[in-house]
């Protein structure tokens, strides 16, 4: 896998999206998503009380990535940059052949094809450009969207495996072909 930094992070444009690094501008959308109840339902994750604007998330995420440990991505329209959400591929193994993908959308964005396009996006660039063998989903067993997502998109339920810091994730993989 190649190294990466800001200046050459991956950036992808799909038919309706582009798939952008994440930017200091993106604070309070970014602090929005990470702070939405609807978005945060299934998601157990600590929401800071001193990150008020999303910065120190935004200032963690360039140091990971920075660090070559994350590839984060903003999701946007083409025309319009906004943040709809984000998707990433981190947790890699040690071997750096396996990585899991993560993701969120704001609400009024679900159920429009946003995040399938957004996942093939990279699905293709974490299989044919960062050569990862196997991505990994971890959701919530009872995120409904989530579960039809990673199995629409050919993920399958790793019913041996179980997420030991959440007994309430379940964990989908899928294989480079």
């Amino acid at each position: 896998m190649t190294q990466t930094s800001l200046q050459i992070f991956p950036q992808f444009t799909t038919k309706r999206l582009k798939l952008r690094r994440l930017l200091m501008s993106d604070c309070e959308d970014v602090f929005m998503l990470r702070t939405d109840k609807k978005v945060n339902k299934f998601i157990e994750r600590p929401i800071s009380r001193r990150d008020k604007n999303g910065a120190e998330f935004i200032t963690r995420i360039h140091k990971s990535i920075a660090d070559n440990n994350i590839y984060h991505w903003v999701i946007s329209l083409q025309e319009n940059t906004k943040l709809l959400g984000t998707i990433c591929l981190w947790n890699f193994n040690k071997n750096r052949e396996v990585v899991e993908v993560g993701y969120d959308l704001f609400p009024q964005y679900q159920g429009q094809g946003i995040m399938t396009e957004a996942l093939n996006a990279v699905l293709d660039f974490g299989f044919n450009t960062a050569s990862f063998k196997t991505i990994e989903a971890f959701t919530h067993k009872d995120n409904k969207a989530s579960k039809k997502l990673l199995i629409k998109n050919g993920f399958l339920q790793d019913e041996n495996r179980k997420d030991r810091e959440n007994t309430n994730n379940i964990i989908f993989i899928k294989q480079n072909d």
